[in-house]
């Protein structure tokens, strides 16, 4: 038998034997599904709580939502260069993780706007300081041929977490209506083993810098001036500019279907579900495909959600639709985008440049949930759909000839 020395030989032998996650990736996405069940089970009913328990407005909501949307922004650069700066991914995320973990125990007796802002932010904090070093060792475990589905892999899990923690919540409130002090210990309780998992078991990757020289912030901020890496950032931004977050999105279809207010935690839940099972298939295809045409592509379920709020009430069955569709959209952006970005970055600087693309995206978000509180509050719901349906039509176009003119690029080391 004889030997295998020409690497397209080696990879289309790593093909046909089938896509292997490293043992990192699996521990991280475990860390990522204990914290999303703490996360996203006060997440599921934060739009109940405040805006049915504590009779919040719209653009009430909308401050505290664009908050948990966009805040992590603030740190998550810090994070990255950080994490970039020591070559200590692993460390600068289970701080993020501790932080938003200690945040649970404010909400136990929080009750005003402030003060769950507050909580909020803090929470979110930790969130930005965690994500890019996070990532960052996602990619740099992963095989760059396979990046989409690695993340794919690690999205699968975490978005296990997001099914579990609002499925968990309803069964709480459904056992004891009204009791959210019960959701917000069992919260905590979770958070902490997702950071056991993280601080005992997952391993730091060693990364040279270019000629072992420290990283450097003027050396971070020049990536932006990459051509194909600063179109992704500008891209991000615009389409995070014109996403509706998933709690407005639930709130409107509960008003538009009357069903009842205490069912809104089981649209996460199934959201999440259709996320888990799309995540893996869609990295997969990105690989193979294209990453920028998936992940363009991605927002088309978005818009057509937007649509299905436009039209006339119909039955609860199209609920399932509609949660497949919004499924169909994260799995095809969220670590795809991720993905797109590693395969441009050097692997020295990945936890920075994850950082500013995720920031890009952040920050459109915060005005996003601002603006269409203020829409909501000011016109009507259909006002605010109709206004960012067209305004995510234009994005999705541009942004597919911004990335059709700068094709994807090979990983500068």
């Amino acid at each position: 038998m004889y030997p295998i020395t020409n690497p397209r030989d080696l990879l289309r032998l790593r093909r046909r034997r089938g896509f292997r996650v490293s043992r990192n990736v699996i521990l991280l996405g475990l860390t990522s599904m204990f914290t999303d069940i703490s996360s996203e089970m006060v997440a599921a009913i934060l739009p109940l709580y405040l805006v049915y328990e504590l009779g919040f407005s719209p653009l009430q909501f909308g401050v505290v939502d664009g908050l948990q949307q966009g805040s992590a922004a603030l740190v998550r650069i810090g994070g990255g260069f950080i994490g970039d700066r020591t070559r200590r991914h692993k460390e600068v995320a289970f701080l993020g993780y501790g932080i938003s973990a200690v945040s649970r125990f404010g909400l136990l007796v929080a009750q005003s706007v402030s003060a769950l802002g507050a909580i909020v932010f803090v929470d979110r904090t930790g969130k930005g300081l965690r994500t890019a070093p996070r990532d960052a060792l996602i990619s740099l475990s992963s095989e760059r041929e396979q990046l989409a589905a690695s993340f794919g892999v690690h999205r699968a899990l975490d978005t296990a977490g997001a099914m579990l923690g609002p499925l968990i919540g309803f069964s709480l409130l459904t056992i004891a209506p009204g009791e959210f002090d019960t959701i917000f210990v069992v919260s905590i309780c979770a958070a902490i083993v997702g950071l056991g998992i993280l601080g005992f078991f997952v391993e730091n990757r060693a990364v040279r810098a270019p000629s072992d020289s420290p990283v450097s912030l003027a050396a971070a901020a020049r990536l932006v001036s990459d051509r194909r890496f600063g179109l992704l950032v500008l891209v991000a931004g615009a389409l995070g500019l014109v996403t509706i977050s998933e709690g407005f999105l639930f709130i409107a279809l509960q008003q538009k279907l009357d069903f009842e207010e205490r069912l809104l935690p089981l649209l996460f839940v199934g959201m999440a579900f259709s996320y888990m099972l799309l995540a893996i298939p869609v990295g997969r295809l990105a690989d193979r495909v294209g990453r920028g045409r998936v992940f363009v592509a991605g927002y088309v379920p978005l818009l057509l959600a937007y649509l299905l709020l436009l039209g006339p009430a119909g039955p609860l069955a199209e609920v399932p639709l509609y949660l497949l569709l919004l499924g169909l959209y994260y799995a095809a952006t969220d670590g795809v985008l991720m993905a797109l970005a590693s395969a441009t970055l050097p692997r020295a600087y990945r936890g920075s440049g994850l950082a500013l693309l995720a920031t890009s995206t952040s920050v459109g978000r915060i005005f996003a949930s601002l603006l269409f509180g203020m829409i909501w509050t000011w016109a009507s719901v259909e006002t605010a759909i109709g206004f960012f349906s067209v305004g995510l039509l234009v994005a999705v176009l541009l942004a597919a000839t911004a990335l059709r003119l700068a094709p994807e690029a090979r990983t500068v080391e």
